[in-house]
Formats: C-alpha cells, sequence, structure tokens
C-alpha cells in the first residue's frame, strides 16, 4: 500500500539541536583544561566532538529523507556488520586499548570509533523488524524467547570480551523493552530480567574494577583520595553549584578534580557552573525529546515504526537515569554517557542517526493513535486519508 509522506516532527529536531549545541558548549568548557595539558591544544575534545556533530548531523538528513520500512530488509546487514564491528575489535593491531578497554578502532590517521555504539542501533533496527514479523508465536517461549535470547547473547557477549558490562546493560535493556512492548508473555519478560539481574551480579563480583565501583557507591568516604574520589568530587562539583552556578566556564573541579569531566561526568560541571537551575532547564529538554518520541511511537504507521521509536525512547532515557543516578550517587558510576552532552564522537554520531530514523518515523505517522493491538503498538499501516499533516 502507498503512503504518503509529510513533515518530520520539527519539535523533535529543534529540540535535539537545543540539546547538540548545549554539548558542545559544555564539552569545550569541561574539557579544555585536560585538552591543553595532554594535547597542548584547548580545543582538542571540542573539534573532535565538531567534527562528528557534523557527520551525524549529515546522517540525520540522509536518513530522515528514506522511508524507514526499506530498513527491514537491511536489517540482517546491519547486524552482520555489527557483529563483524565488534569482532574486529578484538583483532590486535586493530583494536585499541585504553584505561584496560579493548573498545576502539582506529583506521590510519582517522579517529577511533566504538563499533560497540553501532552495534546498539544496528541491534534495535534488526529485534524492531524480527518483533515485528513473529506475531503472537513471541509468547511461545521455543520459537520466541529462545532466538530473543540466542541473538541478544551473542551481541551481549562480544561486547563483554571488550570489557563493557554499561554498554551490554543498555544492549539488554532496549532489546528487553522491545520485547515486552512487542507482545511477549509476561512471565518470561520477569524470567530474562531475574537472570539478566544474576549474571550482572556475577559479574561485578568477579570484576575487579567493576567491584571497586560499587565500593566508591557503598563507601566512598572509606577511600576519598582512592576509589571513592570521584564519586565524592562529582557531589563537591554539584553542591558548589548550588542554585545559579558560579557561571559559564568558572568550574573549579574541571582542574582534575572532576575524572572524565567532559564524557561522562560532565552533568556535575554543569551543575558547578550553571547551577540547579541549569540542570533543570536540561532536564526540561530531555523531558521534550521522550515526549515528542513517545508521540511518534504512538503514532507511527505500523509495527515496525513504534518498535523503533520505542526502542530509541528507552536508549536515550534509561541513559540518561542511568548517567544522573550515577553521577549524583544514586546507583553505582557505569560510565554510560549522557545523550547529546557528553564528549564521545562514535556515542553521539549514532544518536543523531537514531533521531533521523525517529523523524522518518514520524513522516508516515497518522494525525491520531490507532487502536493497539499489543502493548501501545500499532499493527496496522494507515491510509493516505489519515495521514497527519506537517507542522
Amino acid at each position: 500500500m502507498s503512503r504518503r509522506r509529510h513533515a518530520p516532527d520539527y519539535g523533535l529536531l529543534t529540540t535535539v539541536l537545543v540539546l547538540l549545541i548545549l554539548g558542545l558548549i559544555f564539552v569545550y568548557s569541561s574539557s579544555y583544561v585536560l585538552a591543553e595539558v595532554e594535547h597542548g591544544d584547548a580545543n582538542h575534545f571540542v573539534k573532535r566532538q565538531m567534527i562528528f556533530a557534523a557527520l551525524g548531523l549529515i546522517g540525520l538528513v540522509i536518513v530522515m529523507q528514506f522511508d524507514y520500512s526499506y530498513l527491514r530488509r537491511l536489517s540482517p546487514l546491519l547486524m552482520l556488520g555489527a557483529l563483524i564491528g565488534l569482532g574486529a575489535v578484538l583483532v590486535p593491531g586493530l583494536g585499541v586499548e585504553s584505561n584496560g578497554a579493548l573498545r576502539w578502532i582506529q583506521i590510519g590517521p582517522l579517529p577511533p570509533i566504538q563499533p560497540s555504539e553501532f552495534a546498539k542501533l544496528a541491534v534495535l533496527i534488526y529485534m524492531s523488524a524480527w518483533l515485528a514479523s513473529r506475531g503472537d508465536s513471541l509468547q511461545n517461549f521455543s520459537l520466541g524467547v529462545l532466538p530473543f535470547v540466542g541473538m541478544v547473547g551473542l551481541i551481549g557477549a562480544l561486547v563483554m570480551l571488550e570489557p563493557d558490562l554499561g554498554t551490554t546493560a543498555m544492549i539488554a535493556i532496549i532489546t528487553g523493552t522491545l520485547f515486552f512492548i512487542a507482545g511477549a508473555r509476561l512471565v518470561h519478560v520477569v524470567a530474562l530480567v531475574g537472570s539478566g539481574s544474576v549474571m550482572a551480579v556475577m559479574l561485578i563480583i568477579t570484576g575487579g574494577y567493576r567491584m571497586d565501583r560499587i565500593l566508591s557507591f557503598t563507601d566512598a568516604e572509606s577511600d576519598p583520595t582512592g576509589v571513592g574520589f570521584q564519586t565524592l568530587q562529582l557531589l563537591v562539583a554539584f553542591g558548589s553549584g548550588g542554585l545559579w552556578g558560579h557561571g559559564l566556564g568558572v568550574s573549579r573541579q574541571k582542574f582534575f578534580y572532576v575524572p572524565g569531566s567532559h564524557t561522562d561526568g560532565v552533568l556535575a560541571i554543569i551543575g558547578e557552573e550553571i547551577g540547579f537551575i541549569g540542570i533543570l532547564v536540561v532536564f526540561a529538554l530531555f523531558m521534550v525529546l521522550f515526549w515528542r518520541t513517545w508521540r511518534i511511537m504512538r503514532r507511527a504507521a505500523d509495527t515496525f515504526g513504534s518498535l523503533i521509536a520505542a526502542g530509541v525512547l528507552a536508549w536515550f532515557a534509561f541513559q540518561l537515569i542511568i548517567n544522573v543516578g550515577g553521577v549524583t550517587r544514586l546507583i553505582p558510576l557505569t560510565g554510560i554517557p549522557l545523550p547529546f552532552l557528553s564528549a564521545g564522537g562514535s556515542s553521539l554520531f549514532v544518536s543523531l542517526i537514531a533521531v533521523g530514523l525517529l523523524l522518518s518515523v514520524s513522516r508516515y505517522a497518522t494525525f491520531a493513535p490507532q487502536p493497539a493491538t499489543t502493548r501501545g503498538v500499532q499493527k496496522s499501516r494507515v491510509t493516505s486519508s489519515t495521514v497527519r499533516p506537517g507542522r
């Protein structure tokens, strides 16, 4: 059935652009001291971020011009590419090690890229296509649960070899959300969550650096200059910022007090410089982003589009929750970046491509949500008479 295309969700696009601009400002503000000392160029990190932002915006525009439904046929190739990329990280001479982790690939003079970030998007698209085609067989253990566990487990195992528990958890959260929304039995979802939690605890206990993060969460004060240093300094940054902050660029904690001040700790620098009010503004922007994404999910033209939007919503929302929880000591630190705000070229590029996918889905969305036959996921395509006019 032919479908009419209309204007994308410009409200979503505007919100993402504002977050992106804020991200570039605070990547520079939080990193220029470290960049000057380590690279002799105060603009080193922000220049890399700007390059990936430009590439990501180009990719966003290209992706949103295409009909997302074509990705159903391409999803196996995307999954294969993700597996090849994750395997390439483990190849000597190709994978790049940093801080004891082997998570990047570098080819010649090009900046290193992180295949696990691309794998998140590839798995999201593949699982959305697979789940959209399963129907009621998802509720069957052998036809639904086992294939799901096998596919997600293979990707998760490759990511854990890097090792990267945080990204593995994000992939599990994204795909688990899709599995539930697509109509899986609740008992199967609960069993998967339970077994995944047990496995995570075992990995934490057997991994030295992961256990240090637990100790920095539960007992940071006992070792304030060791494992508890980052946790405590993040809280100092938040506390010193107060209501209005010290002013843009006036952070003190970025002078080597907060490790990763421009990556997973950037929210603490934001809080220190523009205060609690500034953080509320950032949260408000994310709430608008989530609302627009939820709206796209509910109005998508088919199940595949709804699942894509649901997966991206889970991706951005849980990354925000995990990052904020870690830097405020509500949960242990995991190293998960803050979407659009943390430094990290691969993460930013892939996040912008994911937004392009959302905009593509929004171009075929209906004027009003269609009746759902599973947990909020639409089953039928729309006709031209129900296509929502662009805004």
